[in-house]
């Protein structure tokens, strides 16, 4: 119990766990009561690569009604599914950062600072080579058939400035609807595209899958910190065409 000016206070409905942590160092409370307990109320889902046949299934079923359009989820699907990118960054491309840099056509992550967006990337990060699936799916032709400021088109934004948010929803129901498990969420492309270039039997140095994915060094050291950020384009280059799925698996918009 806690007590205070004079009324006592049931310490264990009334008090977060986090702010009890902070009473007892303070000594202003004898003992934290939840310390050592796990307040998980089912299994934890452990999230994976998604399979052929998943992303099959989930790319060539009818779509339904609904508020994202098909081409929408195509697009950013399709992005998610040959570059790894987090949803939000992808949901958050501006025509702007559409970039040909040394005639190689990329994505540059960067920080948006009128609308307050960040993608909290490092900048040496914030670079993704186009594979040739997405040129051939037109998505070097977005910058000149989208209204606005933004790369894809209709996308909700939310009232703290989130887009994605909608899509994210989409993605989930369409996903249960179709019957895929929960431990593929979109995040998992992630995953597949880390496993396919980790199996590839291609010359792909670890080093530059986690350049790819804007991860630290699998091996940390000032050696790799070093390397990490002097990667070439050419090494990066033939890091994201290793990433490959059936040729019909994706819709065509």
């Amino acid at each position: 119990m806690l007590r205070i000016r004079g009324t006592t206070y049931h310490f264990r409905r009334i008090v977060p766990p986090a702010l009890r942590s902070v009473l007892k160092q303070r000594e202003l409370v004898k003992k934290n009561p939840w310390t050592g307990w796990s307040f998980e109320n089912g299994p934890k889902t452990i999230r994976r690569g998604w399979s052929t046949q998943e992303l099959q299934i989930l790319m060539t079923g009818d779509w339904p009604r609904s508020s994202v359009p098909e081409i929408t989820f195509n697009i950013i699907t399709m992005i998610g599914a040959y570059s790894g990118l987090r949803l939000g960054k992808i949901c958050h491309l501006r025509k702007e950062d559409l970039q040909t840099i040394d005639g190689i056509p990329r994505f540059v992550i960067q920080p948006h600072t009128d609308s307050g967006w960040s993608p909290n990337t490092d900048p040496e990060h914030g670079l993704f080579l186009f594979t040739p699936e997405l040129i051939e799916a037109g998505l070097l032709e977005l910058k000149d058939t989208t209204n606005g400021s933004y790369l894809i088109p209709a996308i909700n934004t939310s009232k703290d400035g989130v887009r994605g948010t909608t899509f994210g929803r989409v993605f989930i129901v369409e996903k249960a609807r179709l019957g895929l498990p929960a431990e593929i969420p979109f995040h998992s492309f992630r995953h597949s595209v880390s496993t396919q270039l980790r199996n590839v039997t291609a010359d792909i140095r670890e080093i530059w899958i986690d350049r790819l994915l804007g991860h630290e060094a699998t091996h940390k050291s000032q050696g790799t910190s070093t390397y990490l950020s002097g990667i070439t384009t050419a090494n990066l280059r033939q890091t994201v065409e290793a990433i490959s799925y059936p040729d019909d698996i994706f819709r065509k918009g």
